[in-house]
């Protein structure tokens, strides 16, 4: 009898979705617009969260009726609370997709750094404002980029010495990760249903690539021909990990090819440091101090 490997999951192993509300960030475009696509095809009815809502109306119009666009701003806090505020009823997931990648050196409305308080600070914030209503897990995107992340406890916010947009992006996705886990070990500590997972797409074409305003675009430009994989491969992690009903909470999900940048998706391990359970308490309760919001737990 001959070995053969397991068929790959594709979104055609999506159980149906009729009944469930999905939240999406970063809806408009790259993986949120596939996940939130591959989403609504199975049956879900999906809230894209989007900072531009003229293009959100033009998505959920594409999608059809079980999409509806709703403004949110990850890089101002007063936004998310307000996104948070007004959504009804409940929500069964969660899926902490948008992100920035290499960006110049900004400020967020509230003086964070651009990255960590869009990648990290903004779902963080967005998560606790939500949680009562969520009833089944939350997915949040890292990176394999976390490998080169280090957490700069002390000056999370890049506020002393030079600014480097790679480390500062790593640092974001690890804390991203981390904070992924450390939700999954206050869900087991207070005796709750509810799931985290995270997830990462590998190496995938999107126009996160081209937003660094340097000879970087030109060459990412390149990489996504020849390298990368579709939006829509990108997008099966980040759908495994929301929709695949045994997944074991903390679950950490990415594609199975060399170095995890393509392939098909399976749980995939990551660095001692994101499973540092001091650190990961720690920047929590940073995390808790910077947005001013704590989860019900």
């Amino acid at each position: 009898m001959f070995w053969s490997a397991p068929a790959p999951w594709t979104t055609a192993d999506i159980p149906p979705q009729h009944g469930r509300t999905v939240v999406v960030t970063g809806a408009t475009s790259g993986l949120g617009l596939e996940t939130s696509r591959a989403l609504v095809h199975a049956g879900a009815r999906v809230l894209l969260a989007v900072r531009d809502t003229d293009r959100g109306a033009a998505v959920a119009a594409e999608l059809g009726g079980a999409a509806t666009a709703h403004r949110l701003d990850l890089a101002d806090l007063t936004s998310v609370r307000e996104f948070a505020a007004g959504v009804e009823g409940p929500i069964d997931v969660l899926i902490n997709n948008a992100g920035l990648m290499a960006v110049p050196q900004g400020r967020t409305a509230d003086g964070f750094e651009t990255q960590l308080g869009v990648n990290f600070l903004g779902h963080f914030a967005l998560t606790g404002l939500l949680l009562d209503r969520i009833t089944d897990r939350v997915v949040t995107l890292s990176s394999v980029a976390h490998r080169m992340g280090r957490i700069r406890l002390d000056d999370l916010n890049r506020e002393s010495g030079r600014y480097e947009r790679w480390s500062a992006y790593g640092q974001s996705k690890l804390a991203c990760l981390m904070f992924a886990y450390e939700l999954q070990h206050r869900f087991v500590a207070a005796g709750s249903t509810l799931r985290s997972m995270a997830a990462h797409p590998g190496y995938a074409a999107t126009n996160l690539q081209s937003r660094t305003e340097s000879f970087q675009d030109a060459v990412m430009s390149v990489l996504n021909r020849v390298v990368a994989q579709s939006g829509e491969a990108g997008a099966l992690p980040s759908l495994y990990a929301a929709t695949v009903p045994d997944l074991p909470g903390g679950s950490h999900i990415g594609p199975d090819g060399i170095g995890e940048a393509r392939g098909n998706p399976r749980p995939v391990g990551s660095t001692a440091a994101s499973h540092d359970r001091r650190m990961q308490q720690a920047l929590w309760e940073r995390a808790e101090e910077l947005t001013r919001v704590a989860f019900p737990l």
